[in-house]
């Protein structure tokens, strides 16, 4: 069903040297594919990870709890709970330091298969046809012995990091959307603070071809809303209503043949959105039977037919 709850989820701590984190992964346990959805909670002082940038996945933070700094190319910027970071790929180096209360946040991802060879006599790695020296030891191991992570005065906050009290609103009788990672701040993926209001449904029920979306409910309660696509139903599937409250991380993986959907519960629900921006993505409404051609602009309405509609019967051609 690809639906967990974070109280539910083990959770992994990594501490060497400067660094001490308790890490949860949440979009594995949800069944996520092609992205990741942590928990991590920093130690009061300590960093989570090494400086470090991708060079092609990007990285979206959301600050539960807690406060500090976020460190982005040997600059630090102050961070509070409700505030966004955005780390698009090839950018910037980065890692955060916790506050004296210590700071909890959520960390999404886009994954990205990497091909390389590794010769162990040799200890080489190989990356298309040049070649480096590989180790086997934790590069952590190194971080731990260099010195401290120098930290200066926190500087203005830069573009890249937003708070949903800051961020412009969309708001509808149904809902209350703060737009974070828009087409302007994030390149791969978007993400979003939603309200939904009292008994109020989301987006319409859909399915999408190629994108992958992850949803953590932050407060409220209501229900995950599942619609089968006509051959998942001829498969067995049936239509569902799945109680969600808050601390639940539902994850929806392209192609799975199956609509979601969200309403809010009596106090209302709020939640993250994160999905993956793909631009062959299709994307099917089943209570309407539209298809939307996301790359071509085009939405259409269809009608499902069975495998075999329209084809002769084989069986009484033979002679």
């Amino acid at each position: 069903m690809g639906i967990v709850h974070w109280d539910d989820i083990d959770g992994h701590r990594a501490a060497k040297g400067e660094m001490d984190a308790t890490w949860q992964q949440l979009g594995k346990a949800a069944g996520a594919v092609g992205i990741g959805v942590n928990r991590m909670r920093v130690a009061p002082g300590r960093l989570p990870t090494p400086p470090h940038s991708h060079g092609a996945s990007e990285e979206i933070y959301y600050v539960l709890g807690g406060a500090g700094l976020a460190w982005q190319d040997e600059q630090v910027h102050e961070l509070r709970a409700g505030d966004c970071v955005i780390h698009r790929a090839d950018e910037m180096e980065h890692t955060f330091i916790a506050g004296p209360d210590g700071l909890d946040c959520l960390v999404f991802g886009t994954r990205h298969p990497t091909e390389f060879g590794w010769l162990p006599r040799s200890g080489a790695v190989r990356i298309g046809w040049p070649w480096i020296e590989g180790r086997v030891d934790d590069p952590w191991d190194v971080e731990a012995e260099g010195p401290q992570l120098a930290v200066g005065d926190p500087a203005p906050r830069p573009p890249n990091i937003i708070n949903i009290d800051e961020a412009e609103r969309d708001v509808t009788r149904r809902r209350d959307t703060a737009l974070l990672a828009t087409d302007e701040r994030s390149v791969l993926a978007g993400f979003y603070w939603e309200r939904l209001f009292p008994g109020a449904i989301g987006a319409p029920p859909h399915c999408h071809s190629e994108e992958e979306e992850a949803f953590v409910m932050l407060e409220g309660d209501g229900t995950l809303g599942l619609w089968p696509s006509p051959r998942a139903a001829s498969s067995g599937s049936v239509r569902e209503d799945v109680p969600i409250r808050a601390g639940h991380v539902v994850v929806r993986p392209p192609g799975t043949r199956i609509a979601h959907s969200f309403r809010a519960g009596p106090n209302g629900l709020t939640m993250l959105i994160y999905g993956t921006r793909k631009t062959n993505d299709m994307c099917w409404y089943p209570r309407s039977n539209k298809i939307s051609w996301r790359g071509l602009g085009v939405i259409g309405r269809i009608e499902s037919l069975d495998y075999y509609d329209g084809e002769p019967d084989d069986d009484e051609e033979q002679p």
